[in-house]
C-alpha cells in the first residue's frame, strides 16, 4: 500500500491522500488546497463548496470513479457532519463513507444472497448480502435501508419479519477500482427473515440474480473468495454474533 497523509479542513481530519496526489493532479497554487508538514488542507469557509470545486477538477482530470451526482456526508473523526461531496471523489481523498446492508434468511434458514451485475463499476459478478448500498447525505440509515431494499430486492420493509439491527463493521483497504484511492467504510447491517413464498426481485438492473444458499454453501463461497470484502466482513460478524451465547 502507498503511504498517505491526513487531509484536513480547519482543525478537522476529513480524509487522507497520497503525499503527491494534489501536485500530480495539478492543484498546486490554485487556492483550493495547501500542503504542510501535517498533510494537506482544504481551503475555504464553506467545505461543501470547496469540495465541489475539487471534485469537478478531479473529474476533468479523470481522477474520480463513476460520477453519480450523489452527495455523501463528510465527517470528522468524531462523526460530526461538516459538509458533503460527490460520491465519485471520495476514494482518492480517503474520506470515510457509510453503507447499510441487510442480511436475510428464508423460513428454512437459508441465506438470501445477491450476485452483483457484471456491469457494476465495483466488485462486478461477486456475491453480496441480500441488500447493500451507500447512505447518501440526504438520508438517515433507516431511510437508506428502506430505499435500497426496494431498489435492489423489490421488498418493502413491512413484508419482512424480525427486522433488527445486527451490528457495525469498519473496513479499511486500498481502493482497487480507482487510482490513488483508499476505502474507509462504516457498515451498519441489519438482519431479517423473508416469510414463506416471498422472494427478492431486482428493480434497478444492478443485480444479476438472487439465490438462497445453505450455511455450508455460504461458507464454501466465502473461502473461495466469491463474496465482496464488505459482505464477507458482515457475514463473519453475523456468524460470530449467532455463535455468542
Amino acid at each position: 500500500m502507498r503511504p498517505r497523509v491526513p487531509l484536513w479542513w480547519r482543525s478537522h481530519r476529513i480524509g487522507s491522500v497520497e503525499p503527491g496526489f494534489f501536485p500530480y493532479a495539478g492543484f498546486a497554487g490554485n487556492g483550493l488546497v495547501r500542503g504542510s508538514g501535517a498533510g494537506w488542507h482544504v481551503e475555504g469557509e464553506d467545505l461543501s463548496q470547496s469540495l465541489a470545486s475539487i471534485a469537478n477538477l478531479m473529474r476533468e482530470r479523470r481522477l474520480t470513479h463513476v460520477w453519480r451526482d450523489e452527495l455523501l456526508a463528510v465527517r470528522n473523526e468524531t462523526g460530526e457532519v461538516l459538509g458533503s461531496i460527490e460520491r465519485a471523489a471520495v476514494r482518492p481523498l480517503g474520506m470515510p463513507t457509510h453503507a447499510v446492508h441487510l442480511v436475510g434468511v428464508d423460513a428454512q434458514g437459508r441465506h438470501w444472497m445477491q450476485k452483483r451485475a457484471a456491469s457494476k463499476p465495483t466488485d462486478p459478478g461477486l456475491w453480496d448480502t441480500l441488500v447493500g448500498g451507500m447512505v447518501p447525505a440526504s438520508d438517515t440509515v433507516p431511510q437508506a435501508l428502506e430505499r435500497e431494499t426496494w431498489e435492489e430486492a423489490g421488498l418493502r420493509m413491512e413484508q419482512l419479519h424480525d427486522v433488527q439491527y445486527g451490528g457495525q463493521v469498519v473496513t479499511r483497504r486500498p481502493a482497487g477500482e480507482v487510482p490513488h484511492g483508499y476505502v474507509v467504510e462504516v457498515l451498519d447491517w441489519y438482519r431479517c427473515v423473508l416469510p414463506q413464498g416471498l422472494a427478492p426481485a431486482n428493480q434497478d438492473g444492478e443485480v444479476a440474480e438472487f439465490r438462497a444458499l445453505s450455511a455450508d454453501e455460504v461458507a464454501r463461497r466465502l473461502q473461495a473468495g466469491e463474496f465482496t470484502l464488505d459482505a464477507a466482513a458482515i457475514l463473519v460478524d453475523a456468524y460470530a454474533a449467532d455463535a455468542t451465547p
